[in-house]
């Protein structure tokens, strides 16, 4: 068995958001056939970077996080267990290499600093290529209806639960600050830390998903 190493350093970006009204479906969703997954202990996780475009199109039909810089990262829970299972989203971190020697680590934004995110004036020059300044801090905006708007898109499509029941699949994105640096996605990893099973408090060996060998169709 694996333990979970968090020796490495950690920059946050912000805190993921554990979303309310769960949905609850049974086997691993189509759009999903060409993720990365890992499986173990009757849990599999599924991620798929949204690197395409025209994937935030239906979610965000008129503006884009992929468009300021954010990606969303489609993910399935499938519970195959007879017992209910707790993911703790706020641990959940998207981790990858800068040069040889430098690891940096991620945390998901919540649906309101996505809606600052897309709406943050300026933008980065996207012909240059610099290291992400971590921790980063995004400014807040407004809330007008605008800001409203994003903010829901970013909810309703976003991971809408922590728990998934025995035979079921919890599926929605989560949402990470690039800052427009995609490319960093081909040697980068989805890393779940935390995982128990509720009946009896049981904790989960750790995922950490290769996020290279997804596509993005």
């Amino acid at each position: 068995m694996r333990i979970p190493s968090l020796a490495l350093p950690l920059f946050i970006v912000g805190s993921a958001a554990l979303y309310t009204g769960a949905t609850q479906q049974s086997g691993a969703p189509r759009s999903l056939e060409s993720s990365s997954l890992e499986s173990h202990e009757g849990l599999t996780i599924t991620a798929r970077p949204w690197t395409d475009a025209g994937l935030y199109k239906e979610k965000f039909p008129k503006k884009s996080p992929y468009a300021a810089g954010i990606l969303a990262m489609q993910v399935a829970f499938r519970n195959d267990s007879n017992e209910s299972m707790k993911v703790a989203l706020d641990r959940i971190r998207l981790s990858f290499r800068i040069g040889e020697d430098i690891r940096q680590e991620v945390q998901a934004l919540t649906a309101d600093q996505v809606a600052d995110g897309i709406l943050k004036p300026g933008g980065k020059d996207p012909t240059k290529r610099t290291t992400i300044p971590l921790p980063v801090s995004i400014p807040k905006t407004s809330k007008d209806k605008q800001w409203r708007e994003l903010q829901q898109q970013a909810e309703i499509a976003g991971v809408p639960a922590s728990v998934i029941a025995p035979h079921g699949t919890v599926t929605g994105l989560l949402y990470f600050d690039m800052q427009g640096q995609f490319d960093l996605l081909s040697g980068a990893h989805l890393y779940i830390p935390d995982v128990i099973v509720m009946e009896n408090n049981r904790s989960l060996t750790y995922f950490e998903i290769d996020l290279s060998r997804s596509g993005a169709k």
